[in-house]
């Protein structure tokens, strides 16, 4: 879950902010996030552990990106063009 104590967000939020996504394709976005992870679960020695508390992050993202950001576009889409599902 992104929501850390916003104590700790000034620091993360000048790393990220020297991350220049916007010089970059949608493979380069893969990429950047993909040497993250790695050099995450290598910050100790690889392990299963460390392999799948990743994979949890990624799909924990994956489901906060849609619950916060997708659904609502999707339903301002649907109202701007009308209902599809009955």
């Amino acid at each position: 879950m992104p929501y850390i104590d916003s104590n700790r967000r000034p620091l993360l939020n000048k790393w990220i902010e020297n991350v220049k996504v916007e010089d970059t394709d949608i493979g380069g976005l893969n990429y950047i996030i993909t040497k993250i992870v790695l050099k995450w679960i290598k910050r100790d020695q690889p392990s299963y552990l460390n392999y799948n508390q990743a994979i949890g992050v990624l799909e924990c993202v994956k489901q906060e990106l849609y619950r916060k950001a997708v659904a609502k576009y999707e339903d301002k889409k649907c109202e701007e063009n009308g209902e599809v599902y009955y």
